[in-house]
Order: structure tokens, then sequence, then C-alpha cells
């Protein structure tokens, strides 16, 4: 069975990502991307739906485990009753290729180690043929492992392995000093096989980029470790050639353990990936801000009606949801989801955050571009033809649409930073159009979107409940932060959505997102109130409470969507962009004077 979700860490490579358990097995990977068929599925099932465990045989060996500085180059320390050895696990930057590697290091005694490959490629539908080869000559003759099935080939070069059943297994001591190495090479089964990697060169590589990139960070304060990791979460999420970048990690790790709340998050959501060019850019990543408004260009080209909330990495539009039967959920939380019915739902606020990014990317110096005005202009024309369309929201609601506050104040927000572009930067538009439409919204919020009687906005118009997305009117601009306004609808949100210190998304009871009730605290929306704590001068509140969500994360500073105050575990897929984009959004209001965090 999985473990639970804090026990794993992520290894990247900028193109793909695995999941490594305290236990020392991936049971995590898709090949060669993030939104690939796994070939470790465990995670959402067990052993039998594939997985590579490299641990001491020793039962009671005990383990700790830390990131190389600021890379992604795992190193889990165990210790025996004989020894002590250490494995580093980590896929290589910058080679073009999909490998992983496996280095054991005797400390010192001698450990007695246990291997368990088990390949399972296209979500455990296809046990691929597996045979011994021989590569090289005399001296450097070795016996290497190739897998393959259909369109994907795997070869395993190092510790040689033997057949047992559907796995391939070897025990193996190793001593102080001794070095063993393994290196996974995933390639397409038409092609060549890839030669074999050097083990040194490629770690000593990856170490230098990846320290290199976290070192140009411009956080400085007493979050700067949690913000550095997080930073370098959004940047393992980030492919490394089309700029897309993903949600999370993984699919279907459940929201309600044992509930239907299953998604799949390996896709680029315009929303969060607007907030996460938005933090980049607030410490200085410019590069990956162009690379991303590249992506976006080439995904939404054409007719802007056409334009999706999410999309593949490579700008893919097709993107159903599908249940896959082959592997029976984390811990029995079924459905497997594969694709995302969200991808035809209109959900307005999506184009306000995609505007508030490519604004930020103005002002922030990033260069001008005449293709990224022309794609804001259709934005905002898109945004004009939809004008009075209910939507689904924020939170995806599976329900019937709503005129949602918060989707209402994104749109004020999508006129407000065209009009913005046009008054401070010269560019042309009709201006004003986009300003009587703007204020028309303004007003709209204003008479349906804030209860009188409550003294907060309310989730929906003319409705009476509460929602986490609210915070946002704030970041954005629509209101100040100390605005009375915003102040009822925090002190509302404080009565209605806290579950022992953590903010709720919404009240699921309610049924305005057509699923069964349940669901945890979502950690991005604690994130949000930190930040609104903080530009309110409420600084122990703020402080108190990241230094709560802070305690949340994993060993090696991970989170996941949401967390459950009962079990005390992280739920949701992880690790979750958005909770970490937050995480450096509350870092850096509490890091600056009151009232000096300039609006998103």
């Amino acid at each position: 069975m999985a473990l639970p979700i804090e026990d794993y860490a992520l290894i990247s490579d900028c193109h793909t990502a695995a999941l490594v358990g305290r236990d020392g097995s991936i049971d995590w990977l898709c090949l060669p991307r993030y939104d690939s068929p796994s070939t470790f599925g465990a995670l959402l099932g067990d052993e039998k739906h594939g997985r590579w465990l490299i641990a001491p045989a020793d039962p009671k060996a005990h383990s700790r485990r830390e990131y190389i500085g600021n890379t992604f180059i795992l190193v889990t320390v165990w210790t025996t009753e004989t020894g002590v050895v250490e494995v580093t696990d980590f896929m290589p930057h910058g080679d073009r290729r999909a490998d992983l590697v496996r280095r054991v290091r005797g400390v010192s005694g001698s450990v007695d180690m246990t291997v368990d490959l088990r390949i399972r490629f296209a979500y455990a539908t296809a046990i691929p043929w597996v045979r011994q080869m021989k590569e090289g000559e005399g001296d450097d003759a070795r016996v290497s492992l190739l897998a393959v099935a259909g369109p994907d080939a795997l070869v395993f070069r190092g510790a040689e392995l033997t057949p047992k059943g559907h796995s391939h297994r070897r025990d193996f001591t190793v001593t102080e000093g001794e070095i063993v190495d393994t290196v996974m090479t995933w390639y397409p089964s038409h092609r060549p096989m890839p030669v074999v990697a050097d083990v040194d060169h490629v770690l000593a590589d990856t170490n230098e980029w990846w320290e290199n990139w976290g070192s140009n960070s411009t956080h400085d304060g007493p979050y700067t470790s949690a913000v550095i990791r997080s930073l370098l979460v959004l940047r393992a999420l980030t492919h490394e050639d089309t700029g897309g970048i993903v949600a999370a990690a993984t699919t279907s790790l459940p929201e309600s353990f044992g509930g239907q709340r299953n998604w799949d998050y390996r896709y680029v959501w315009l929303r969060d990936a607007s907030l996460t060019l938005s933090v980049l850019l607030d410490h200085g990543f410019k590069a990956e801000a162009q690379a991303w408004r590249a992506w976006l260009l080439r995904a939404i080209a054409g007719d802007p009606n056409d334009v999706q909330i999410m999309y593949g990495l490579e700008g893919e539009r097709y993107l159903p949801e599908r249940e896959i039967g082959s592997l029976p959920g984390y811990q029995g939380a079924s459905p497997v989801r594969v694709g995302n019915g969200a991808v035809s739902q209109y959900q307005a606020d999506v184009i306000g955050e995609v505007m508030v990014g490519l604004h930020k990317a103005r002002v922030h110096g990033v260069g001008q571009s005449l293709d990224a005005w022309a794609l804001q202009r259709a934005l905002l024309t898109f945004t004009e033809q939809n004008l009075n369309r209910k939507d689904s929201g924020i939170w995806e609601i599976r329900g019937d649409d709503q005129f949602f506050t918060h989707s209402r104040a994104m749109i004020w927000a999508a006129l407000d930073r065209g009009v913005k572009s046009v008054e401070d930067y010269g560019l042309r538009g009709p201006v004003g159009t986009w300003r009587t439409l703007r204020d028309q919204v303004c007003a709209e919020i204003d008479e349906h979107g804030f209860n009188k009687k409550l003294n907060s906005y309310t989730q929906v118009f003319d409705g009476e409940a509460v929602d986490a997305s609210l915070l946002q009117l704030a970041q954005v601009g629509f209101c100040a932060y100390d605005d009375p306004r915003m102040l009822g609808t925090v002190a509302a949100l404080e009565a209605n959505l806290m579950r022992d210190g953590l903010l709720m998304r919404y009240r699921t009871e309610t049924g305005v997102d057509g699923l069964p009730a349940g669901e945890h605290p979502f950690l991005a929306c604690s994130f949000w109130l930190v930040e609104q704590y903080a530009n309110t001068g409420r600084l122990e509140d703020a402080t108190k409470l990241m230094e709560r969500l802070l305690a949340l994360r994993n060993d090696v500073g991970l989170l996941s969507e949401e967390y459950d105050v009962t079990g005390k575990r992280q739920a949701g897929n992880t690790p979750q962009a958005l909770s970490h984009l937050a995480l450096v959004r509350a870092a850096d209001a509490l890091t600056r004077p009151v009232g000096a965090r300039a609006s998103s």
C-alpha cells in the first residue's frame, strides 16, 4: 500500500518527476513527461502497479533524508545494526534525456541491500518484455536490463538483476567506501538505445544547475529557506522545453480519503500558471516569464472564443477526462482519473489572472511583445462578449454555473489591466469602453456580491455563503486590504470556514459544487489569509498562522493541496504549485512593511 502523501519526496529533471518514498521505493514516475502514462504507479495502488525499491534488507533500519542544498538531488541516509549506507536519487538536468540515477554508497560498516524492480508501463496495463544483454567488451563489459512494451523502452545499467515472477530483484552487500550506481534511461522503443550516462559528470552538472537557479532568488527574510524551496518546486513543475507549468506532479491523490474528489493535475491551468508567473517575476526570474508568455501565445492562438482554462504541456487542447480501471487508487480512493473534465468549463476568472500576469511581466520589464498585447486585446474582446455569462468558478464546480463574486472581480481585474496598459504604457486599445465596463462590473459586485447584513462579500451574487477565494479581491487591487468590506469578509471567513486554525475553501455540504460533501482545509487559502493579516497589521496572527502552515510541510519542505487536520496528514495532489506559490506570497507579505505590498 502507498505511503502517506507527506512521506514522498520529489526529484525532477524539469520534464517529468518521480516520487521517492521514505521506504526507498519510487512509487510514481511518468515518462517522458509529467502527463505521460505511469511507469511506476504504486502510488495509486501497490507494488504490483510498478515501483523501484532500493533499501536495506533490515526491516528495523531507519532513515533520514534531505536535498543537497538548493537542488532536487535527494540523499537518504539509512542506519542499521551493521552499518550506515547512503542512497542518492536524482534525475539529471540538461542532458536532454529521461534518466534516473540511484547511487548507493557505503558510509560505515556493511549493509545488506535489497532491490525490487517492477516495470508497469501505461498505467500498469503493460508488463514489458524484459531481457538481459551484454554491453561492452573485456573489462568494460557489463550486463544491462532492457524492458520494452509498445512505444516505451527502459534500459537499466548497474547492479545486475535477477527475474522473479514479474519483478526483478537483487540482494547485495555494500561496505564502507563502496559505490554501486544504477542508471535507468527511458527512450522510444523504435530508436537506438542511448549510451550510458557518466554518473559523476551528470551529478555535478545537475547540482550546479539547481544551485545556480536557486541563487537568483531575491527574497531576504526569516522564511528564506522555505521560499527558495517553494520557488524550486515551481521551477521543477515548469517544463524545460515548452515553458508550460503543471499544477502538480500527480493525478488522483484524494482531497477526501476514500472519496471521489480525485483529479488529474498534470496539466497547465492558465490560472495557476499565471499566479506562478507573478511569483517568479517578484523574485527576479524573467527568463521563466518569457518562456511562459511564449507558451501562452502558442497555446491560445486563434479565435479567442476557443480559449480554454487548461492545456497540455505543449498546448494540447484535447484532454478528455476518463477513468483508469487498471489502478485501484491511492489507498483505495477511486476512481483514478486521467485528463480533466474542467477543460470544457467556462471559468470567468481565468482571463483576469492571465491579464494580471502579463501586465506584471510588462511592469517588471520583460521584453515588450506586440504579439502579447494583441493576445491581451483578444482576451478582453472575449471578456466583453461573455460579460454577462455565469461560470463554474475558481474551484471548478460541477454543479450549476453561478455568478461567482470572485469571478466577477477577476473580470474587473482583466479590464483594469487593459486600462492600465493603455494609460501607463501607451498601448493602443478602446480604453474608454474598457473603463466603462470595469466600472460597471465594480458596481455590480458592490450591489450583488456584498451582503450588507453579513457585512461580507459572498461566494455568489445575492448569496449568504462565503468563499476563501474572496481574499484575492484585495490581492488584485479590487479593494484595499484594510477596506471595511474586506475586513468584514475576513471576519465571516474566520467564523464560517476555519477548521482547527486552517481555512476551508467553502462549505461543500451546501451542494454548490455538485459533488458529495467532504474535504479538508485548502493550504493556499490559509496562506492567502496570512497575506491578508500581514497587510492589515495583524502581524501576530499572520506569524502564528504562517508558522503553523510551515510545520505542515514534509521533511523535505513539500506541500500537497490540502491538510487533514483530524488525521494530521497531507491530502490531494503533490507537490501542489498553488500551495507553494501562496507560501511565497505570504512570506513576502510578512517581510514588507504593512501596506507596502503591491497588488498582483
